[in-house]
C-alpha cells in the first residue's frame, strides 16, 4: 500500500520455467522505426536516442505491450514489486501505465508515430488486463489465471512484509495509484485520436470509480467488495486514505469532467471531498488514520498497520483540504485545518526521539485517546512463524515501513494563510470545478506527477528546465543495445517454498527488509541480514530509468506545457 522503490533484482540464478510460467519471451510486435517528421538538425541526436530507446523497450522488453519494473539484460528474470513471471505486467507505478504515459509524451514532443504506436501497444495491453468491473489488480498474467494463482502461491504469499500479495482476491484495487494511472492513460489515448477501442474501457474505468464509491464519498481499497474472512471484515473494504486513494480518484474524475464534458461527475467529486471533512476526528485529536469504518472509526489494516491516527495521512489530508478550498472557495473544507495543524505540532518527536529517528519530525502512529506514539516491531523469520506487534518502545522498530516522518507543518500553515488572504474570485480563478466548459489536459504526464493545480484553466504546467549538457549526458549513457543500464537497487531470494513454523527466537530479522531465505520480499544487498551469502546487485534494465531519461529528452526537444 505504500509506493515502493522501483528497481529490483535477484539473489541467485533461477530457472523461470520452474516457476510455472512460459519461459520463452513473446513480445508483441514493436512499432518499428518508421518515417518521422522533419527534425531540426541540432535535435537529431536527441530524437534518434529517444527512438532507439523506445524501439528497444517496445520490441525487446515489453511482453505483449506490458511491462514490469526491472529486468536482467537477457530478460531471464524480471521484477515488479516482487519477482515476476515473464508473462506478467505490473500496473503499479512505474509499471505498464507509466510507460504508456512516457510514450504518449514523446509523441506529443516529437509528432513521431513510432511513439504513438508504442503507447497504443501499452494501452491495448491494459485493456486486456482490465478487470471486468473496470479497475486493475496490481498485476496481470497473460498466461492466464492458473499461472497467476501459481505466482501467488510460489512468490506472493511468501513475501513476509508484502501482505497485499498474500492472497489472490480476484478483484481490482485502488491501492498504489495503479488503477488511477491506468485510467488516466486510457483517457489520454481516447482523447488523442478518438479511437473507439479505448472508449468502452475508459467508460468502464469511470464506472469502476463511481460504482465503488461509498454513499458517504469514500472508497474501499479493493472492489468489488470481499466477503468476511475468518469472522473479520476484510481490510480492503475499509474507507481508505492510505496512499491517497481518495485524492487520486478525485483527480481522475476531475480530468474526466473537464476533458469529456461530464458534469454529472461533480456529485461524486463533491461527496469525495466532503468525506475528508467527515472523517476528521473530533478534538482533542482532530486527525485522520489510514483507514476508517463506514461509521467513521479509525481502524488498522495490514498487521503492521495498527488502529491509530497517522501523522503523514493527516498532513496529506490537510493539503487536500487546502486544494478543495482552492477549487471551490468553500470554507467548510478548511474550517478545522488549524486544529489539525496544532495537533501535528503537539505530537512531534521529542529531541530524544529525533536522535533515534534523525531527519524526521513526527512519529508515524499515534495512539487514539493518549497522543502517545506507537511503534511496530516484528519477531520470527518468515511469513509462517513471523508476526508483527506494536507497543510504545521506539527501539528496534521495523525497517520496511517508516515509523517516523518528515513533515513541514510551518509550510502548511503558510499555505493556509496565503489562501485565506485571497478573495473568492482570485482563489477559484480557473478552477475546473467552476466551469461547465470542457478543458484540455496537460500535454505531459511523465515529466512529473500531474497535480490538481495543473488542471486549472489557463495554467501552465511548470517543470524543471533541462540544459544541453543534461540532454547530452542522457544520450551518451544510452548503450548500443538501446537501454540505459543501471544497478538494480533490490534483490530477492529465489522462491523455495514456505518457511518453517518452528519459532525463531533471535531478533536477526527484526529490522531488516527480508527474513530468512524462504522470504521472497525484496531487499538491498548492502542491508542483507546476518548470515546471508554475499551478493552484488547486477546491472539491468529498469522502466524507471527509461521514464526518467526519456523525460529529460522530451523536455529538451519540445516546449513543455
Amino acid at each position: 500500500m505504500k509506493r515502493r522503490t522501483f528497481a529490483m533484482s535477484m539473489l541467485l540464478p533461477v530457472v523461470l520455467a520452474a516457476c510455472g510460467e512460459d519461459s520463452d519471451p513473446e513480445p508483441g510486435p514493436g512499432p518499428g522505426p518508421g518515417p518521422g517528421p522533419e527534425v531540426p538538425p541540432e535535435m537529431v541526436p536527441y530524437y534518434e536516442a529517444m527512438k532507439r530507446a523506445a524501439t528497444f523497450m517496445s520490441e525487446k522488453v515489453a511482453y505483449k505491450g506490458g511491462y514490469v519494473w526491472s529486468y536482467l539484460p537477457d530478460l531471464s528474470q524480471s521484477w515488479g514489486e516482487m519477482e515476476a513471471f515473464r508473462t506478467m505486467l505490473w500496473v503499479q507505478p512505474p509499471g505498464t501505465p507509466s510507460m504508456g504515459h512516457a510514450y504518449l509524451d514523446a509523441y506529443h514532443a516529437t509528432g513521431d508515430e513510432l511513439f504513438y504506436k508504442a503507447a497504443e501497444q501499452v494501452a491495448l495491453a491494459l485493456v486486456e488486463a482490465q478487470h471486468e468491473a473496470g479497475g486493475w489488480n496490481y498485476i496481470y498474467d497473460f498466461a492466464g489465471e492458473a499461472s497467476l494463482k501459481s505466482w501467488y502461491t510460489k512468490i506472493g504469499q511468501n513475501g513476509w512484509r508484502l501482505e497485499e500479495f498474500h492472497h489472490y482476491y480476484g478483484n481490482a484495487t485502488f491501492d498504489d495509484a495503479g488503477t488511477a494511472v491506468a485510467s488516466q492513460l486510457l483517457l489520454r489515448m481516447y482523447l488523442e485520436k478518438k479511437d473507439e477501442r479505448f472508449r468502452g474501457p475508459l467508460e468502464k474505468a469511470i464506472g469502476f470509480v463511481t460504482t465503488a464509491q461509498y454513499p458517504g464519498g469514500g472508497w474501499p481499497q479493493r472492489f468489488p467488495l470481499m466477503s468476511k474472512e475468518e469472522g473479520k471484515p476484510d481490510y480492503t473494504s475499509l474507507v481508505t486514505f492510505n496512499d491517497d486513494v481518495a485524492g487520486e480518484n478525485i483527480k481522475f474524475l476531475i480530468m474526466c469532467r473537464m476533458a469529456l464534458g461530464q458534469p454529472e461527475l461533480l456529485d461524486n467529486i463533491e461527496r469525495a471531498m466532503g468525506n475528508f471533512v467527515a472523517m476528521q476526528q473530533p478534538a482533542p485529536q482532530p486527525a485522520w488514520g489510514l483507514q476508517f469504518t463506514l461509521e467513521g472509526e479509525p481502524v488498522g489494516a495490514r498487521t503492521y498497520e495498527p488502529t491509530a491516527l497517522t501523522t503523514h495521512t493527516t498532513a496529506n489530508n490537510i493539503q487536500q483540504l487546502l486544494n478543495f478550498y482552492e477549487l471551490t472557495g468553500d470554507e467548510k473544507y478548511i474550517a478545522r485545518v488549524p486544529e489539525a495543524l496544532d495537533w501535528l505540532d503537539k505530537v512531534k518527536l521529542t529531541p530524544e526521539l529525533i536522535e533515534l529517528f534523525p531527519d524526521r519530525t513526527h512519529p508515524t502512529y499515534i495512539e487514539i485517546g493518549t497522543d502517545v506514539p506507537l511503534y511496530v516491531h516484528r519477531r520470527g523469520s518468515n511469513v509462517v512463524n513471523g508476526e508483527y506487534y506494536f507497543d510504545k518502545d521506539p527501539e528496534k522498530p521495523i525497517g520496511h515501513y517508516g515509523q517516523a516522518r518528515k513533515l513541514d507543518v510551518a509550510a502548511m500553515r503558510e499555505r493556509y494563510d496565503a489562501l485565506k488572504a485571497k478573495s473568492p474570485e482570485e482563489l477559484t480563478a480557473g478552477s475546473p470545478l467552476k466551469t461547465e466548459e470542457p478543458g484540455e489536459l496537460p500535454k505531459y504526464f511523465s515529466l512529473r506527477e500531474v497535480s490538481l493545480g495543473d488542471l486549472y484553466i489557463g495554467r501552465t504546467m511548470a517543470t524543471t528546465p533541462v540544459t544541453e549538457a543534461d540532454a547530452q549526458k542522457v544520450v551518451s549513457e544510452l548503450n548500443e543495445e538501446g537501454y540505459w543500464p543501471v544497478k538494480l537497487t533490490y534483490i530477492t531470494n529465489p522462491p523455495i517454498g514456505p518457511g518453517t513454523a518452528e519459532p525463531y527466537l533471535e531478533d536477526t530479522y527484526a529490522t531488516t527488509h527480508v527474513g530468512d531465505l524462504n522470504d521472497t520480499s525484496p531487499y538491498e544487498p548492502s542491508k542483507a541480514p546476518a548470515g546471508y551469502p554475499p551478493v552484488e546487485a547486477p546491472t539491468g534494465i529498469t522502466v524507471e530509468s527509461f521514464i526518467k531519461n526519456m523525460g529529460t529528452l522530451i523536455a529538451h526537444v519540445a516546449p513543455v506545457q
